[in-house]
């Protein structure tokens, strides 16, 4: 076995317009020496299904070697894979500049897409993974209602199982009553230092499809913030969705369509120097990390998660030469505050909790290391065919965090702690408060 690299990552983009990339012989063949190199590591087993997935299959060959499982099982490995990359970033010693150059979700991707192109992606996988269709429906009186009832009854979530393949059990996002986008100044001009006093920086919002359509409450929570810190802001005034839920199918024109309507927005307040926040991590991943093609590096730089410190530095320096640390004195703590750090961009978590330390909030991370993942992961955790393994993939974490005793609950991914407070549950845990960091944040200012 080879020595292991021991520098970071290097990710290289994917040539995915390229004739050979969507050539299926070239891709099985690629499959094949990667799982065997997975194979003789095993370093990955516990982080999803997609690991045991492979080793199962290659213990039940009759020499216990990859090249005796049926290049048609291969798609079982592949359809456990989410995209995670936590194997890419925390495990796997065999990355680039390895000379072996294991990319394993660029792989997992690659077959996603050939799969996709083939006609393999149903039309309940595609209409599960449209945000667009179904945040087209947030806002509109009664229809709000009746979707959101409609979700919660034990019936229709029988009928979405057999009809959508959504899992009776899971958590499903309810429709907003009103849009966060809607009836809101697209900026605060009101405060003197945009208009050439002295200020900390500006920040361009990315509102996001799910605080958009979801949970506005967190946009919300982030506008006051910079309201009551005098920093100015802009929501973002065009957007689409990410393009994360498309990725999962291997859908890259769509990845790209998207981005192309985004980008170059991004592109301009990047240039101009804003701070673009978004408080949706695997959003800013999407367009940080430049899964799909290499058009994000023109505004990866100015693209960070919400709850990143970085980011949220200027509530340190307000104008008045206050600190946020002064406007804090006298607020109330929250009491033990459960958050877990877990997956790539666990960088920003830290951050997170650096954020809670400054106030004044017990923080208890579930995690030092960064190789437990909450299951979740998009439409992964809603599908009747993965909702039982993503709930078993987020049980280290579940445990851990129950193990706290906490008063509260966090994760920088709502999506995640949602999921994660439905496994605590599950598990007969207590139940505690589940608050997005910027709602914690927001209230220790006491803002209401």
């Amino acid at each position: 076995m080879a020595e292991g690299n021991l520098q970071a990552p290097t990710r290289h983009p994917i040539a995915w317009k390229s004739p050979e990339f969507h050539d299926e012989t070239r891709a099985l063949a690629e499959m094949e020496r990667v799982f065997d190199i997975c194979h003789g590591c095993r370093r990955c087993v516990s982080l999803c299904a997609s690991f045991p997935t492979l080793f199962d299959l290659v213990d039940a060959t009759a020499d216990g070697e990859v090249h005796g499982v049926a290049k048609a099982d291969y798609a079982r490995v592949v359809d456990q894979c989410y995209l995670c990359d936590l194997c890419y970033m925390t495990k796997c010693p065999y990355t680039p500049p390895h000379p072996w150059n294991v990319d394993f979700p660029h792989l997992m991707l690659r077959a996603k897409a050939i799969k996709f192109r083939h006609g393999g992606v149903g039309v309940k996988e595609r209409f599960l993974a449209s945000t667009d269709v179904h945040g087209s429906l947030a806002g509109i009186p009664v229809v709000v209602e009746v979707v959101n009832a409609v979700n919660r009854a034990p019936a229709a979530r029988k009928l979405l199982d057999s009809q959508l393949g959504v899992h009776p059990d899971a958590w499903l996002p309810p429709l907003a009553g009103q849009r966060f986008r809607w009836g809101r100044a697209m900026n605060n001009t009101a405060h003197p230092a945009v208009r050439g006093q002295r200020t900390p920086g500006r920040v361009a919002l990315f509102a996001t499809c799910f605080v958009d359509h979801h949970e506005p409450v967190i946009g919300d929570d982030l506008v006051k913030l910079l309201d009551h810190n005098e920093i100015p802001y802009e929501i973002v005034r065009q957007e689409e969705c990410c393009g994360m839920p498309k990725l999962e199918l291997g859908d890259l024109e769509s990845v790209e369509r998207a981005w192309r309507a985004n980008v170059p927005v991004l592109a301009r307040y990047a240039r101009e120097g804003w701070a673009i926040v978004s408080p949706i991590p695997s959003c800013t991943l999407m367009f940080k990390q430049g899964t799909a093609t290499d058009v994000s590096r023109r505004c990866r730089h100015g693209t960070r998660p919400g709850c990143d410190v970085r980011s949220l530095r200027v509530l340190h320096r307000a104008p008045q030469g206050r600190s946020a640390e002064d406007r804090l004195q006298g607020r109330a703590g929250q009491g033990r505050l459960s958050h877990p750090v877990s997956r790539p961009g666990a960088e920003h978590r830290r951050k997170t909790e650096e954020m809670f330390k400054l106030i004044g909030t017990r923080v208890e991370v579930v995690l030092t290391t960064v190789e437990r993942c909450s299951g979740h992961a998009g439409t992964y955790g809603v599908k009747t065919a993965t909702h039982s393994v993503a709930m078993k993939i987020g049980k280290p974490v579940f445990k851990a965090m129950a193990a706290a005793v906490p008063d509260v609950i966090s994760s920088d991914c709502a999506l995640a702690g949602h999921h994660i407070a439905q496994g605590m549950a599950q598990a007969g845990a207590p139940a505690p408060a589940l608050r997005h960091p910027l709602s914690l944040m927001r209230i220790a200012y006491g803002l209401e």
